[in-house]
């Protein structure tokens, strides 16, 4: 039964004031002795009887059934220490899943008292190396080493986030010294540091993907439901022939990038089982859109939103070639439109977005529950439009295996069962690299892009770092951008994390864990005497309130920034309590 935290409180509280109503009785008089030819010596109290510690609260938040849809079953605090957390099935992937910075735990307390947004999107409470100092919105975002720190710390004493849009601008910044290291070098600038005495380079693996996708929705807003082109398969597979790939990644994208075969890099187990993706074609592909009942093309909308990837370098020259091969090869007429980056996710994760867009996604975790899995699974997000069955139930069926050969035929289904539908159109992994001033030690560049800065000095008190966009928020369970994700990575922690500059998992606020033989029941031993900023201890109860805010949406603290708390359904399937589908 799931215990609402203000109730748990308040038991508590009577609790307590009914062990001290119920403590020691009246102090008793010890009796008078006496000795020989001396007075006897005053009567004296026995001491009060000490008050016993009241129990441990711990707070449980469980699912009747799993009929819902959910990985979940229960989230338990076993006692102060130990949280449990039960899986209606197997997940070999969960230490990695859990690991990631939307799972971070911030204490109950602060939870509630935000009611689950206003302070909590520009003012976590975390155990990190580094908390808030100020945020100066559209200037620049103030971090202060956390004193209380339970890790190893070697940074500086400050470190502040810029932002700027043009990779020239940053790489300018860097050479004139006014910030120590830039995020996404441009893709013709990477010689330019390499040559550079004063600087260093750090290549970053092509553990990404940047796609088109489409919303196969007949009901979009701007189309009747007769008329949205792209809710007709044959129209997406000649859109996919029709898009010379290999331009694109020759043209517009760095060394180490290369054309996506499939969706999932071919590094990561299973990426690139099954067929690979269509090659260009345009005769093809013009037949082919005439047989859709489309042989004069039609007019649409190209979204995308000018935030620099690493699986996008440059989105606006890369919009502008798509438009250019769309006009010549199928007579498709795309009218280009830029958004503002958060209202872009929100609206491509709502299924809002009318037309082709342009997106991407950089590896949280090195396995295919954290692609195929988190972009076309039964509990992925709307941008796609109807979801396809064949695609879901073979991700469904792969994702509880452990060995990779056990669940390679799973993915081969699901990869040539994207491959025909084409919710979408894998271009690029593209390389990508970042800079620093030479004198930084310990630089490094993440293969999952989350840089800790804790690890890095410049022999001042302050480390600037600028990055490609300003943060959306800093409660980063209901984020997805990489900007927001890096500076929540700084103040928050999750029971387990990834290595530094690695991938592997390793002990967080979790020091060690224990899981069942078939992978259901993981219990997490928590590490003892850690603090959060604002000097409370971290406990279980915590870690509960954490994840059920994100996993129960009829608590009233699943507010967040949109609502949509993305990662979570991505990874972990249907909400708990979510209300009807529209």
């Amino acid at each position: 039964m799931k215990r609402n935290l203000s109730v748990l409180l308040s038991l508590v509280v009577l609790a307590s004031l009914m062990l001290a109503a119920c403590g020691g009785g009246a102090a008793t008089e010890a009796p008078a002795t006496e000795a020989p030819a001396t007075e006897a010596p005053a009567a004296t109290e026995a001491p009060a009887a000490t008050e016993a510690p009241a129990a441990y609260e711990g707070m449980m938040v469980e699912s009747p059934d799993c009929d819902y849809g959910g990985e979940f079953k229960s989230i338990e605090a076993v006692d102060e220490f130990t949280v449990k957390v039960t899986l209606c099935v197997p997940d070999p992937a969960f230490p990695s899943k859990i690991a990631f910075t939307s799972f971070a735990i911030q204490p109950a307390e602060y939870l509630e008292a935000t009611g689950g947004n206003g302070d909590l999107l520009e003012k976590p409470v975390g155990t990190g190396p580094y908390m808030v100092e100020s945020w100066e919105r559209g200037n620049q975002l103030v971090f202060k080493a956390n004193p209380n720190y339970w890790g190893e710390f070697s940074g500086a004493e400050t470190l502040v986030f810029k932002w700027g849009t043009e990779s020239a601008q940053r790489l300018l910044e860097l050479q004139s010294g006014t910030v120590d290291g830039i995020d996404n070098v441009g893709p013709d600038d990477f010689a330019v540091v390499e040559g550079d005495s004063n600087l260093a380079l750090f290549n970053r693996p092509a553990l990404n993907i940047m796609y088109i996708g489409f919303n196969n929705n007949p009901q979009v807003e701007g189309f009747d439901n007769t008329t949205n082109p792209l809710a007709n398969e044959k129209v997406r597979q000649a859109i996919a022939m029709g898009i010379d790939r290999n331009r694109i990644v020759d043209n517009f994208y760095p060394a180490g990038s290369e054309v996506a075969s499939h969706f999932t890099p071919c590094s990561i187990p299973n990426g690139c089982v099954g067929d690979e993706w269509y090659g260009f074609d345009a005769a093809a592909a013009k037949a082919l859109l005439a047989e859709a009942g489309y042989p004069d093309g039609f007019e649409t909308v190209l979204n995308y939103r000018d935030v620099v990837r690493g699986y996008l370098p440059d989105p606006n020259v890369v919009a502008q070639d798509l438009q250019a091969q769309l006009k010549e090869n199928l007579n498709i007429t795309l009218n280009i439109e830029v958004m503002e980056s958060g209202a872009f996710l929100a609206a491509a994760d709502a299924g809002q977005l009318q037309g082709l867009y342009m997106l991407g996604w950089g590896a949280d975790y090195p396995d295919q529950t954290n692609f195929l899995g988190y972009h076309f699974g039964a509990g992925a997000s709307k941008q796609f439009g109807d979801k396809f069955e064949d695609i879901t139930s073979a991700l469904d069926s792969g994702a509880q295996l452990a060995s990779d050969a056990e669940r390679a035929p799973f993915y081969e289904a699901a990869n040539n069962a994207i491959r025909t539908h084409v919710p979408m159109i894998p271009v690029a992994h593209g390389g990508s690299a970042l800079a620093f001033k030479a004198s930084v030690e310990g630089a490094f560049a993440s293969p999952l892009g989350n840089e800790e800065f804790s690890v890095m000095n410049n022999g001042t008190d302050t480390f600037v770092w600028m990055q490609n966009a300003e943060p959306i928020s800093l409660y980063c369970a209901d984020e997805t951008d990489g900007e927001s994700l890096r500076a929540c990575e700084q103040v928050t922690q999750s029971l387990l994390a990834y290595e530094t500059g690695g991938t592997a998992v390793e002990p967080a606020l979790a020091e060690s864990y224990d899981v069942n033989a078939d992978l259901t029941e993981w219990t997490f031993h928590l590490r003892q005497g850690v603090m959060f900023h604002d000097g409370s201890s971290l406990d279980a109860n915590d870690v509960v309130a954490s994840l059920s805010v994100q996993w129960d949406a009829a608590n009233p603290l699943h507010t967040g920034n949109t609502g949509a708390f993305s990662y979570w359904s991505g990874l972990f399937g249907s909400f708990l309590n979510a209300p009807p589908a529209q």
